[in-house]
């Protein structure tokens, strides 16, 4: 991996490696084990960042206060906003920058409650148990579909499964018409391009589409959670504001699909390259939401979380993080720490859990715990054991070296999955 340089002593690692994005499971290990923190730079990035590596630090990052999502919440300093200069850098319009910028996924303290709170009852435990019905009979719609699309016997379990399962998913509970959902896969596309400029017109595309679905919603209310928004911003505008009523749509449909169909897709190409854990859970379908969390831990499609601030000087193991300083948990490092767990690059779908507890990072950790993840694992849940249940020799099309991924660092998703349903 090369190192550009170092600061203070310190290697900086170039995050865009290719070496480091081809095999980023070993790559961060070898890292953490040299040190818990590095420096960590990647193009568009004026001065390096920290990266924090070993499974405990990483916790603390994510649930310590004194971590901010938000450089503006820094008091007393002036620091720079890194995700603001990397949107300019993409060529997205400044006045569309806070769609990206300014969404619960950013904020701190009481915003980040109350914008949190106006969603939240769309995913605890007991609403996500009542939408399993639904998620179970889109499943096996879209299983009675999928030899339609075979050529030559070979099918994109990405394309055709993977991906449609939780769009369709996310859709139906935010009230997104069925028309308009390919549109949503188009614009994901474009919006995590790498592409320079590619991400400015599916997202212009994407808020005058809210801003009109919004319009037609008003005039003609359902009980979708879009509606609910709706009346949010309409008796409080205190509440939810223009701009977040549109940041919220975008952020629960894109996040609300876009890391579980690269669940569902890098988990069952993780089974199908591991014929003794797929025999495992095809023997014990009681397993599943324990592979689930296994998958989810040793293939999860998001890798590191967003940089987050210090809020004043923050000991981490040996070093400080200062006042100011960026910083980002590395989650995949996290989740394969030895410290943690036992044979950490052993895929076990028998793997204990702590009891009740969570134990991965995958989902993150924290205030800024993954809204979906009940959803998520859910989903994942239904995928797996419907599709193993109806395809029993289900089998790669392809060497398990030949499987194409996108490059997206910080992101483990396949670009096809070319499976043959037997």
């Amino acid at each position: 991996m090369s190192t550009p340089g170092t600061t203070s002593g310190t290697t900086v690692v170039d995050l865009f490696d290719p070496q480091l994005a081809s095999d980023p499971f070993r790559g961060y290990s070898r890292l953490r084990e040299q040190a818990p923190m590095t420096r960590g730079s990647f193009p568009g990035l004026s001065s390096p960042i920290w990266i924090v590596m070993r499974y405990e630090d990483v916790r603390t990052v994510l649930s310590d206060r004194r971590f901010v999502n938000n450089p503006a919440n820094v008091p007393g300093a002036d620091v720079q906003n890194i995700r603001e200069d990397l949107i300019e850098a993409r060529g997205i319009p400044r006045e569309y920058a806070p769609y990206i910028l300014d969404s619960v996924l950013d904020a701190d303290g009481d915003d980040h409650l109350r914008l949190r709170r106006l969603v939240s009852r769309a995913f605890t435990a007991r609403r996500v148990a009542e939408l399993r019905p639904r998620v179970e009979a889109i499943t096996e719609d879209l299983l009675d579909r999928l030899p339609g699309h075979a050529e030559d016997g070979v099918v994109d379990l990405i394309e055709h499964f993977a991906y449609p399962l939780p769009i369709t998913v996310i859709c139906e509970l935010v009230g997104i018409p069925e028309e308009d959902r390919p549109r949503w896969r188009e614009w994901g596309r474009g919006l995590f391009s790498l592409e320079p400029g590619a991400a400015s017109k599916p997202l212009r595309a994407i808020v005058d589409y809210i801003h009109d679905l919004v319009g037609r919603r008003r005039a003609e209310p359902t009980g979708d959670l879009l509606t609910g928004l709706i009346r949010a911003h309409d008796e409080d505008g205190d509440r939810l504001s223009d701009t977040e009523l549109v940041t919220m749509v975008l952020t629960l449909v894109l996040a609300g699909h876009e890391t579980t169909a690269h669940l569902i897709g890098n988990g069952t190409a993780a089974l199908l390259t591991h014929p003794d854990q797929l025999a495992a859970l095809r023997d014990d379908p009681g397993l599943l939401p324990r592979a689930v969390h296994e998958l989810m831990r040793w293939c999860g499609p998001v890798q590191g979380t967003r940089i987050r601030y210090a809020s004043e000087d923050v000991p981490i193991g040996d070093l400080t993080v200062r006042r100011g300083e960026p910083v980002m948990a590395v989650l995949v490092s996290a989740n394969y720490d030895p410290r943690r767990f036992d044979d950490p690059e052993r895929l076990d779908v028998t793997r204990e859990s702590d009891g009740h507890k969570e134990v991965h990072v995958g989902f993150g950790h924290g205030l800024h715990y993954c809204l979906g993840a009940a959803l998520a694992r859910q989903e994942g849940e239904v995928a797996f054991g419907a599709l193993l249940r109806r395809h029993p020799r289900l089998a790669l099309a392809v060497a398990p070296e030949d499987l194409s991924r996108q490059f997206l660092p910080f992101s483990w998703r396949l670009a096809r999955l070319p499976v043959r349903l037997g």
